[in-house]
């Protein structure tokens, strides 16, 4: 199949090479910067909303290096000042405004011209005796090119900014900065979100440096577009190192990959008018116990707005009636209990594969318990499955991950379950979701991130409308397991951003996502 809509993650030595083919002149640099400042308001502009918004009267503190990083953060500093017309700006130059490159000397004058008194360049003994409040501090210090050692006063500025009590958002532009003296945390950013400005490089999806880089963002400048391939068109040395890896990353690239939100435009268009219910798929979720009712119920809700044409759910039968009232779309049917346990019995394997020869996709797993005969009824209907599976939650044991070996399979594990399974995961031919800060998608070499979702997923609950949503995207596409797993990733993480954004990241609860599927598929982001 073709590649997911996709960009690469690139390491940093690869990144420079590449910015250098699709920037040849400083005016391409400068309308790269201008572009990378806009974005980085206005993201910051919506994350801030998670916490009740950026005020008008905000103080922002903006650490400034040398270079490209600095000028990216002065002129989202002037965006952001412009969309705020009574807040104001303290600017640290860490090494004089003489240091300063071209470029980055361009945007200081940028913002002075654009918010007049509201700036001011503050040394680091006023930054430091006035010890004031500030609602963002934007780390432009360093970029992808830093080379450790970090002098002495950086360092301690750094440390000083880490440890202020009166900052409500910490953002790093590209990379917070330090980034490669991980060891010594103290030296380094610690960012509540990164912005990637045109290229994710590799070091903000390390898992050694999650707690450094926060949540990461994607600022997609263009970088991967035709007009790029344009200028290597027109690059007289197309032998060159920069063009040929121009080349690669424009087909199937680096093994890595950043996910794009325009993943979901096709779920927002328009369906064919000659359609039915048939057209659209036939999902079969199993699971659901009397001491965990609740989720499975949250995976046929999530199913039931995937726009999947049909789902059976097979659930204890004691739970049908009240299901049923609640929830009418879908068709429930009730398997035997084994009192007091709720089993999947073996009289229940009959009935679920009765429902799968119908089916184009099956869910199991969600709220159905670990009693060993519950366990072994699993493992035999997803042995003599013919349809792709899903496995969620209690169905994430080693042997249904073994009897699953050579199916279409997707599973949707969280760290903990990743680990009881792993040994025993197919390394070819399926796809794990890997939940997670950021959530990985792995099919075959390729490893697609979402920086989609945050803290606000951070509940029971948010793992089976995961499994929902994926579920019946597979339903409808049953041959194409990387997009179901991808999309549903992306969606489900894109509406928990619109809901924090909405309501917080506190007083919410687990279910509220889904009504915020819709608006996801038609937000300006895509």
């Amino acid at each position: 199949m073709s590649l997911l809509p996709s960009h690469p993650i690139l390491s940093c030595a690869d990144a420079k090479s590449f910015e250098a083919s699709v920037l040849p002149d400083e005016a391409a640099e400068w309308a790269a910067m201008q572009r990378a400042g806009g974005a980085i308001a206005c993201a910051v502009l919506r994350d801030f909303r998670e916490i009740g918004g950026l005020s008008s009267t905000a103080g922002l503190l903006v650490l400034v290096g040398k270079g490209h990083n600095g000028g990216d953060a002065l002129l989202a500093t002037r965006a952001l000042l412009e969309t705020c017309p009574d807040a104001h700006a303290d600017i640290v130059l860490a090494f004089g405004e003489g240091a300063l490159r071209p470029l980055a000397r361009r945007s200081l004058d940028a913002v002075r011209r654009s918010a007049g008194a509201r700036v001011r360049v503050v040394t680091r003994g006023e930054l430091k005796s006035e010890f004031a409040s500030y609602e963002l501090c934007l780390d432009g210090l360093f970029g992808f090119q830093f080379r450790p050692p970090l002098d002495g006063a950086t360092s301690e500025l750094l440390a000083w900014v880490n440890t202020h009590p009166r900052i409500r958002l910490r953002a790093a532009v590209d990379l917070p900065s330090g980034l490669a003296e991980p060891e010594n945390a103290k030296t380094v950013f610690r960012a509540d979100f990164t912005y990637c400005t045109g290229i994710v490089k590799s070091p903000v999806v390390a898992p050694e440096n999650a707690a450094l880089v926060g949540r990461a963002r994607y600022l997609d400048l263009g970088f991967f577009d035709a007009s790029c391939r344009s200028l290597l068109a027109g690059d007289k040395d197309v032998e060159s190192p920069a063009s040929r890896l121009l080349q690669e990353v424009q087909h199937a690239g680096p093994s890595s990959r950043i996910l794009l939100l325009s993943l979901l435009a096709p779920l927002g268009a328009l369906r064919p008018a000659q359609s039915d219910k048939r057209t659209y798929g036939h999902l079969l979720v199993v699971g659901g116990s009397r001491d965990y009712p609740g989720a499975v119920l949250m995976t046929v809700q999530a199913a039931l707005r995937s726009g999947v044409g049909l789902l059976t759910a097979c659930v204890p039968e004691s739970l049908v009636p009240e299901y049923a009232a609640k929830f009418p779309e879908a068709m429930w049917c009730g398997f035997p209990e084994t009192a007091p346990t709720d089993i999947l019995s073996r009289a229940a394997i009959a009935l679920v594969q009765e429902k799968a020869a119908r089916a184009t996709a099956l869910v199991i797993g969600p709220g159905l318990g670990s009693a060993p005969a519950t366990l072994a009824a699993a493992e035999a209907i997803v042995r003599n499955a013919n349809l792709p599976v899903l496995l969620d939650a209690d169905a994430l044991q080693p042997e249904i991950v073994c009897a699953a070996h050579g199916k279409r399979l997707i599973a949707t594990p969280h760290a903990g379950e990743w680990q009881r399974v792993s040994s025993d995961w197919p390394r070819e031919g399926a796809v794990l979701v890997r939940k997670g800060c950021p959530t990985v998608v792995v099919a075959g070499s390729f490893s697609f991130y979402s920086f989609c979702g945050g803290p606000v997923l951070a509940r029971g609950g948010s793992g089976d409308l995961l499994a929902g949503l994926i579920g019946g995207l597979l339903a409808q596409k049953p041959d194409d397991l990387w997009l179901a797993a991808a999309r549903g990733v992306v969606w489900h993480g894109l509406a928990a951003d619109l809901l924090a954004r909405d309501k917080g990241q506190v007083a919410v609860q687990t279910t509220q996502l889904l009504d915020y599927l819709h608006p996801a598929l038609h937000t300006e982001q895509l």
